[in-house]
């Protein structure tokens, strides 16, 4: 059915029969750049992707490239300066992928890419060791005030930064930030009692939270999540604080227009699928479908509300 569908799609959309890229293509497997370590959620999400991609699409195999480092950077610059033939794809992550151009400090601008799409997102909240005495976001508010608070965020420019730094412009505290290495020292951090709170995702620790080893106390997101439907957002406790990660698939920029035709609807009707989506349920893999040109609209609003806090407190 995909595969029939998606040369049809190509056509349609491009008014040709057939072009003598995609009858050569793909000519070999197709990379996927993943810019964090083996094991984590954007690692997870790509791995799912191809799984499904490789059983419905034929002449297609796909190899994941792990290259962590700087927060992302390192791999979103390697997939920026990848040929632009087809065969070396990526699974980008927000916000980084912005704060990064915020700062100064990418190789690469959004122009960088072509945008394919976005895949999953991952709720950020507010977590705390499950024994301490901070039950609400006031309560976090009113402790910071009183004294200096340890909260763990995972690094430098992230999301858990970003609301971190929110927090603060919101209610005039001052944290004494802790930036990690990843979210399995701030897990390490809160299980042990070792900080007073962080800023983490949703998936990162449902898990905990759900057994009683430690207290997510906030969502931050306009709505409350599906998956923690009884967790009240910072809104509703009185604070505008606002964040969430994103996943979400690009292409160097400069593709023949044909291939990078094919490579979008495939990863639209791989996401489509009952198969997909079910798998992603259960490996708490929390999906939030977007097309290239939205998911470039929310990159782009997004670039603009972190410079907004960049200015404010450069990093």
């Amino acid at each position: 059915m995909f595969k029939k569908s998606i040369l049809a799609g190509i056509v349609v959309a491009l008014g040709l029969t057939t072009t003598a890229a995609i009858a050569e293509y793909p000519s070999k497997p197709v990379t996927i750049i993943v810019p964090s370590k083996a094991g984590g959620s954007t690692d997870r999400t790509a791995r799912l992707f191809t799984e499904v991609a490789e059983k419905n699409y034929d002449g297609f195999e796909f190899i994941i490239k792990n290259i962590p480092g700087s927060g992302g950077q390192k791999g979103f610059e390697a997939i920026a300066r990848a040929t632009p033939d087809g065969h070396t794809i990526g699974l980008v992550f927000t916000p980084q992928l912005v704060a990064h151009i915020v700062s100064g400090r990418a190789k690469y601008t959004l122009d960088s890419f072509h945008i394919m799409g976005n895949t999953a997102q991952d709720p950020a909240i507010v977590v705390v060791p499950k024994d301490s005495p901070i039950k609400s976001m006031a309560d976090l508010a009113a402790a910071a005030k009183a004294n200096a608070l340890t909260v763990a965020v995972n690094g430098i420019g992230s999301d858990d930064f970003l609301a971190a730094k929110s927090f603060e412009s919101a209610t005039g505290v001052t944290f004494n930030l802790l930036p990690t290495k990843g979210s399995t020292e701030q897990k390490a951090a809160i299980l042990g009692g070792h900080v007073d709170a962080a800023f983490m995702n949703l998936s990162q620790m449902i898990k905990q939270h759900q057994a009683g080893d430690a207290r997510i106390i906030a969502l931050l997101t306009e709505e409350r999540d599906e998956h923690l439907p009884d967790m009240p957002t910072a809104k509703e406790q009185g604070y505008e604080v606002f964040m969430r990660a994103t996943r979400g698939f690009v292409a160097p920029a400069g593709i023949d227009e044909a291939i990078q035709t094919r490579l979008d609807t495939m990863l639209a009707e791989v996401m489509a699928t009952d198969e997909f989506q079910e798998k992603a349920k259960t490996g708490s893999i929390f999906l939030l479908p977007m097309t290239g040109p939205d998911y470039l609209a929310y990159l782009k609003d997004l670039m603009a509300q972190t410079k907004a806090v960049y200015d404010k407190a450069p990093w």
